[in-house]
């Protein structure tokens, strides 16, 4: 079983130190092993999480045991400690509480326990449970049942089993450039979490529309255009080999505006042409976006990245009416010159309009926040930012609650969620960056990574065997993967210190040592000449090993998995499951021959589902698996 460090604290009941065991063991089915050829059409269809299906029995159990109580949710977690059970049903206790001293028939907590293992419904999914200290009903899986249900995940591609949450539509807003800025590592944590975030909702059936909001608009842009303009009078830019580096034109316009007052002066006035619509404005403002925006793109494009681009400058037109709708609502008032909305619990008031009556980031997040949730109609705004800016999102949304825009509950559809997450360190405890003290260039570090992968496959004689295109793209899968991975598998609100050698070690929790795990699974299936694939059709699965079983019932919480991972917004748990699982399968191949055994097919089928798990859950991370090594 896995262990999450994350649960919820009702899920450390089955270690509950004065547990009594029930002298009654009920068993709800016995079945047999099963082979694709014998399962019925209805089975193969997708019947939701292991979760989910204990949960759709006990809800059954409950009705049939509280009948007055009205809807009562099943408390389903998993077992902590594998030698009480695989799953547990917690609603004892809180029922007790509900029913006692309203004549009821039972006595305490165990004997409402009793109850609702005595009234659950047959089920070939269910071997036994047991009662525990007061009322905790403890649930061991059918091994029968556990090797069935993967056999149909063989059958039927892994999406057809996904979970699907309470949403239909949802915006993830990630990665977020800055025009004429080089992307750093900074940008490089936005970019991979929302990214990852954005494939786990969409495995989960959520139309998902990736947003990019770029910083394409401000008072920067007037010190861009004006320095243009010195170096090309006629504003005409033929390229950015024109421009030259796009970072060092930025630093270079930025000195002018600190240290020239005339400069400056011109450059506030270029902002108010560039705002005012100006053609010559205009025209070089596009110019240097799309300068930068080639940069970035092909950031994405090494990245396996996916973005729509709607920057700043896309909502500016749909400031003007967002403001009078707050201001018919009564929430904009007069400050110092400013128009504000004062938010309950803040010192400072949220500026929507400043003293000169231009806007600012709070006025395109909420112009931004009224179009996503009236004209793109999300019930899911979430975005991904650093933790700094966690307070500017919770005014914003708590502006949008005071408007009616979103319901006051948090947990209540249409909501908006800022992911937070925390600094990339260096080896010094200090902000990552380079010896002259500058921040990495993103594309920078994912080179270092490739070439210190593509070195240690030479040095592993690699080159001899491989051709140059299959060395390079393997370089390239564990490189950027292992980038990848070194952040993921944090608890995205904590700050992580980047270290190429750890997060290129071929051992412990890092995407190499995940990735040579995969390759190793291929090449037993490769190495035992079988058809996996006709395997599929025509073997049977058993699971008569403990650790056979144990590692069968490890991919089936794959979707509950993905499922609490898109709820709490939390890639980290799905690198755990990953990381686990590549545990459970060391465990089962050392002690389970496969290949020249008598249960050869078995666990070649079983090797099978592994591999299948962890691409998809590579492809869930953005990380490219490499099937030889």
């Amino acid at each position: 079983m896995i262990t999450r460090a994350h649960a919820d604290s009702h899920t450390d009941t089955c270690s509950y130190a004065g547990i009594v065991r029930a002298k009654s063991r009920r068993t709800v089915s016995a079945a047999k092993s099963y082979s694709l050829s014998t399962m019925a059409p209805q089975d193969l269809q997708s019947a939701g999480s292991v979760k989910q299906q204990i949960a759709k029995l006990f809800e059954e159990s409950l009705r049939t045991t509280v009948p007055d109580e009205g809807d009562v949710e099943p408390a389903i977690a998993p077992c902590q400690n594998p030698k009480f059970g695989d799953y547990q049903c917690n609603n004892a206790m809180g029922l007790w509480s509900r029913v006692k001293g309203k004549g009821t028939q039972f006595k305490g907590p165990q004997l409402v326990g009793q109850a609702i293992m005595n009234n659950l419904p047959p089920s070939e999914m269910i071997e036994s449970c047991t009662i525990a200290g007061p009322g905790f009903v403890n649930i061991i899986l059918s091994k029968h049942w556990i090797a069935k249900s993967i056999q149909k995940m063989l059958v039927h591609t892994i999406e057809t089993w996904a979970s699907e949450i309470p949403v239909k539509r949802a915006v993830v807003d990630f990665s977020s450039p800055n025009i004429a800025k080089e992307m750093h590592v900074g940008n490089l944590r936005s970019t991979i979490i929302g990214d990852t975030l954005a494939r786990m909702l969409e495995f989960s059936k959520v139309e998902v529309l990736r947003r990019n909001h770029v910083g394409d608009w401000g008072t920067q842009f007037g010190m861009l255009i004006e320095y243009l303009f010195e170096k090309f009078p006629s504003g005409e830019v033929s390229g950015d080999q024109a421009i030259g580096d796009l970072q060092a034109f930025y630093k270079a316009s930025k000195q002018r505006f600190d240290s020239d007052p005339a400069f400056k002066e011109r450059a506030q006035r270029a902002v108010v042409s560039l705002q005012g619509g100006e053609e010559k404005y205009r025209k070089a403002w596009a110019e240097i976006c799309e300068i930068s925006r080639r940069g970035y793109e092909s950031v994405y494009q090494r990245l396996g990245v996916q973005l729509e681009e709607k920057g700043e400058s896309f909502y500016n037109p749909y400031i003007p009416r967002v403001v009078e709708l707050l201001n018919e609502k009564g929430l904009i008032e007069e400050s110092e010159g400013a128009r504000v909305i004062f938010i309950k619990g803040k010192k400072i008031p949220l500026i929507v309009v400043k003293k000169d009556g231009g806007y600012n980031y709070a006025s395109t997040d909420l112009a931004a926040l009224w179009y996503r949730l009236y004209e793109e109609k999300a019930e899911w705004i979430i975005y991904v930012t650093d933790v700094g800016q966690r307070e500017h999102f919770e005014m914003v949304f708590t502006a949008a609650k005071q408007a009616g825009w979103l319901p006051a509950e948090d947990n209540k559809y249409p909501k908006a969620s800022h992911v937070g997450f925390g600094l990339v360190l260096g080896e010094d405890g200090k902000r990552f960056r380079t010896r002259s003290t500058e921040t990495v260039k993103l594309v920078d570090l994912l080179d270092e990574a490739k070439n210190r992968c593509r070195e240690a496959l030479v040095q592993r004689g690699k080159s001899e065997e491989w051709t140059a295109e299959e060395l390079d793209k393997t370089a390239e899968a564990v490189g950027y993967g292992a980038v990848k991975y070194a952040d993921l598998k944090n608890n995205r609100s904590t700050n992580y210190t980047f270290s190429f050698d750890q997060m290129l070690n071929d051992k412990g929790n890092t995407a190499v040592y995940l990735l040579y795990a995969h390759a190793r699974i291929c090449s037993i299936i490769r190495r035992s000449g079988k058809d996996i694939e006709e395997l599929k059709k025509i073997g049977t699965m058993e699971l008569d090993h403990p650790d056979e079983r144990v590692l069968g019932l490890h991919l089936l919480q794959f979707l509950e998995i993905v499922e609490e991972a898109c709820t709490n917004l939390l890639p980290n748990i799905l690198c755990e499951y990953l990381y686990n699982l590549s545990e459970d399968f060391t465990r089962f191949y050392t002690n389970c021959q496969v290949v020249g055994s008598a249960e050869e097919t078995s666990r070649l089928l079983l090797c099978e589902a592994t591999a299948i798990v962890m691409r998809k859950c590579f492809y869930l991370l953005g990380i490219t698996p490499v099937y030889k090594i």
